[in-house]
This record gives C-alpha cells, structure tokens and sequence, in this order.
C-alpha cells in the first residue's frame, strides 16, 4: 500500500522554516542575556554622556560678535545667526516693543527649531507644542524642562552686537 503524499509546503515555511513553538518559547538565559545586553548599553551610554561632557565642552567665546545692521530686522522680525567658531544657531528677535533679544534657536525638550510669533510675543517649538516667553526665554508650556539659553545683545551705532552673559553657560 502506497502512503498518501504530504502536502506540499507554502513559500513563507521554505523560505522560514522555524518552528511556532520554538519562536514562541523564550528561555531563562536568553532572556537574562538579553537584560545583561540592554543594561550594559544603557550603561556605556551614559558613561559616554558624562565623558562627552568634559572631552568636549561647550564652546565658549570671549567679547562681542557682530551679527547684522538694526535696519536688517524690522519690529517683529527675525534673524537667524551663528557666532564664528560655534555650529550653534542663534535667532535674534526685534521684539513689538523695540527691544532685542537673541536665543538658541533650538529647544530645550528635543532640540526642534523655535521659531518667534511676533503676534503673541511667544516663541514656539512646533515638535511638540512647547513655548517660550520673548522676553526671557522661560517656559510658557509644555515638555521643555528649562528655559532656552540666550546671549545678551548690545546696540551700538546702529549695529547689533552679542555676547556671551557673564553669569550663564550656555548649553
């Protein structure tokens, strides 16, 4: 007597041929390989965040930089900057009320582009709805958790001029 023939076999078990019950069984030691992996990654990488730190500090600059005529910006408007040596972008703001102001043009939260919305007088990070006051740079709402670091701005002969405030570093 002749044995019925096997039915043949689809594309996917050819081409993966894993048995369900071995791809749904897990065992105690691959899955303690497993945590040993993603705490040692975890651990590497904030062992490279605290070295990073003093590797490679944050870039400093000393005195005042020029950075546009006043007649380049119009009350309400912006522009976007950055200090030689530095791959930091910088926006400054004519503020409604004429004052200047000049702020990393990156969020706190995620490092998102800011962008300044001269009708509100707010600074918005469009990642994630966050805002910061023009005035100040603190946070108005959402996720960001501290203000955005600044440069003071001096006007002199009708030119704008940054520089870094004595008090702060900037991150």
């Amino acid at each position: 007597m002749k044995a019925a023939p096997l039915p043949e076999k689809s594309a996917a078990d050819v081409d993966f041929p894993i048995e369900r019950v071995e791809a749904e069984h897990v065992s105690r030691r691959e899955f303690a390989k497993f945590l040993c992996l993603v705490s040692g990654g975890m651990a590497v990488g904030s062992g490279w965040v605290a070295v990073k730190e003093k590797l490679f500090p944050p870039f400093r600059f000393q005195g005042e930089f020029l950075v546009c005529k006043t007649s380049d910006v119009p009350v309400g408007g912006t522009h976007p900057f950055t200090v030689a040596g530095s791959k930091i972008p910088f926006i400054l703001i004519h503020l409604n009320d004429g004052s200047w102001r000049a702020y990393e043009q990156k969020c706190t939260h995620l490092s998102c582009a800011v962008y300044y919305q001269p009708d509100n007088g707010k600074i918005e990070c469009p990642c994630h709805h966050g805002y910061f006051d023009a005035h100040n740079g603190n946070v108005l709402q959402g996720p960001p958790p501290r203000p955005l670091p600044h440069l003071d701005v001096v006007v002199r002969g009708g030119e704008i001029y940054v520089s870094e405030p004595a008090h702060e570093t900037l991150s």
